[in-house]
């Protein structure tokens, strides 16, 4: 399924906001799909984040944030309950670890009021990772989000133990325009195939997703295609790993932008390999300095 060209696409990314917690007690704004949602308005589009936060100190951050940054912020919902998320993070060879927080306020996202969005905001594209789908709440506002959608469906797998099944990760998946995983995703969601490729065809044709692309940390990624291509693209060069914290999340904005301005296929897969590498270069996944983004979007005009 292909996304209509349109000058101002609106894409709607539903999902987690939370506050990464590193060692030494900096906290960087985080969530795959507000990681996403941040990455896309720096890159010059006007997404529409649906969330919930906290009544608290850090949801009050949250939305400044998200104001200083130009993002609209009418539908992140505000818990006067549950706090607003937290991830601690340790960092290890550049690699991250994550310990994700039970029973936070992006977990009770109200599927109604989620859903009214549908048609205010007349999105492009509708975007959810996993991670929100750990509670019957939000999962329910996500299943409210796709019957009510009519644009093309973006799937950002995000598996974090134990807040995952393979059940319930193939019912979103399935019948997807887009889908995005890493090697380590497919083999659990595929545990009886043998070989990468193989695995990764397969469960793309078994669960009709139009496209899947499967990234490979530093040996770059691949993009299965409805039609039988199968496209790759080496990684880029980073010159010094801050850590990677969020490089998949920006990944998927680039395949997210690729799809709203008609890029084609191939060209999508490398421009996001080029700025996932890029963030890879910096600590945490979002950052408010815009001479970041600025150079992506003048060389992509």
């Amino acid at each position: 399924m292909s996304v209509p060209h349109d000058a101002n696409p609106v894409p709607l990314i539903f999902g987690e906001v939370l506050y990464d917690v590193f060692p030494g007690g900096e906290e960087v704004l985080g969530g795959a799909a507000f990681n996403a949602a941040w990455n896309l308005q720096g890159l010059g589009l006007a997404p529409l984040f649906l969330s919930r936060v906290g009544r608290d100190e850090r949801g009050e951050r949250v939305l400044e944030a998200m104001k200083a940054w130009g993002m609209n912020i009418d539908g992140v919902q505000v818990d006067p309950e549950r706090p607003t998320g937290i991830v601690d993070v340790t960092v290890q060879n550049g690699q991250p670890t994550y310990t994700i927080v039970a029973d936070q306020a992006y977990d009770r996202i109200d599927g109604e009021e989620a859903a009214s969005w549908i048609d205010r905001a007349r999105p492009a594209l509708l975007y959810h990772g996993t991670l929100a789908l750990r509670s019957e709440v939000s999962r329910s506002a996500a299943t409210a989000l796709r019957h009510s959608r009519r644009a093309p469906l973006f799937i950002d797998v995000n598996l974090r133990a134990p807040w995952w099944s393979r059940d319930q990760v193939e019912t979103f998946l399935t019948g997807a325009a887009w889908a995005k995983l890493n090697d380590d995703e497919v083999t659990a969601l595929s545990p009886q195939e043998t070989g990468a490729g193989a695995a990764a065809a397969k469960l793309r044709e078994r669960l009709g997703i139009d496209h899947l692309v499967v990234t490979h940390g530093e040996h770059g990624a691949t993009h299965y295609v409805q039609d039988g291509r199968v496209l790759e693209v080496l990684a880029s060069p980073v010159g010094c790993v801050a850590d990677t914290v969020g490089a998949g999340d920006a990944f998927s904005a680039v395949l997210m932008l690729g799809q709203l301005r008609g890029w084609e296929p191939g060209e999508t897969l490398a421009r996001a390999a080029d700025y996932a590498a890029s963030v890879c270069s910096r600590r945490g996944a979002t950052s408010p300095d815009a001479s970041l983004y600025e150079p992506w979007r003048k060389r992509w005009q």
